[in-house]
């Protein structure tokens, strides 16, 4: 069995140690480095080369978004995992524009854990609908004091349905059979939605479509 490399980026030891605890009762994985702070991890990535990195974003010396500036530049692909607590919101938004594959709570559980460790490695982003929420409801807060101008005309009817079930965690199998198409179908149009929104996956779709006041809860 071909074990998924991963690696944690973390300035609090405990979430880290917690980390390693719960990855490590699983076989299929294995933890290949630890980091204290972004530039750490840029360092180790080269060296250990992992699969799925775990990310904080909240870190001394550079931060988890200030690293993925850096991998985007690199050009380095690695899958990144957003570790947040309730009042990163923003900076979620921002994660989500350099292109990450996931968020997850620090207290998360071990099936969550694994289910977007998983999600990434598939090349898919996993958007829970409780994290979507409070993103969404966050960029409706800061913009309620300034006129909001809705682009909803830039995409369609339907790609704006599928991209607000992408916001809302659910997968394009899942979509397809609730609007009653086919899967093939479903992609091609989040196809459409990235060429409208200049973006190259689902997590910065939703990012600018945030920035834009195309999503709504």
């Amino acid at each position: 069995m071909t074990q998924v490399k991963i690696l944690i980026v973390d300035d609090h030891f405990v979430v880290r140690e917690g980390l390693k605890l719960i990855l490590e009762t699983d076989e299929q994985f294995q933890i290949v480095g630890e980091a204290v702070n972004g530039q750490e991890a840029i360092t180790l990535i080269d060296e250990v080369r992992p699969d799925v990195i775990l990310m904080d974003l909240n870190m001394p010396v550079m931060s988890g978004l200030e690293a993925m500036k850096v991998l985007r530049e690199k050009n380095n692909s690695v899958p990144v995992i957003i570790l947040t607590t309730y009042n990163e919101d923003e900076l979620m938004i921002n994660g989500l524009a350099l292109g990450a594959r996931g968020y997850l709570l620090k207290d998360t559980n071990r099936e969550n854990l694994f289910r977007n460790i998983e999600s990434a490695i598939r090349g898919e982003t996993l958007l829970s609908a409780e994290i979507m929420e409070r993103v969404i409801s966050a960029r409706e807060q800061q913009k309620a004091s300034a006129p909001i101008h809705k682009e909803v005309s830039l995409l369609s009817d339907k790609e704006a349905q599928i991209l607000q079930s992408v916001a809302q965690g659910f997968k394009s199998k899942e979509i397809a059979f609730d609007l009653g198409i086919s899967e093939r179908t479903v992609k091609a149009h989040l196809t459409n939605v990235y060429n409208k929104l200049g973006v190259d996956s689902r997590s910065q779709a939703v990012a600018a479509a945030l920035e834009r006041g195309i999503l709504h809860m």
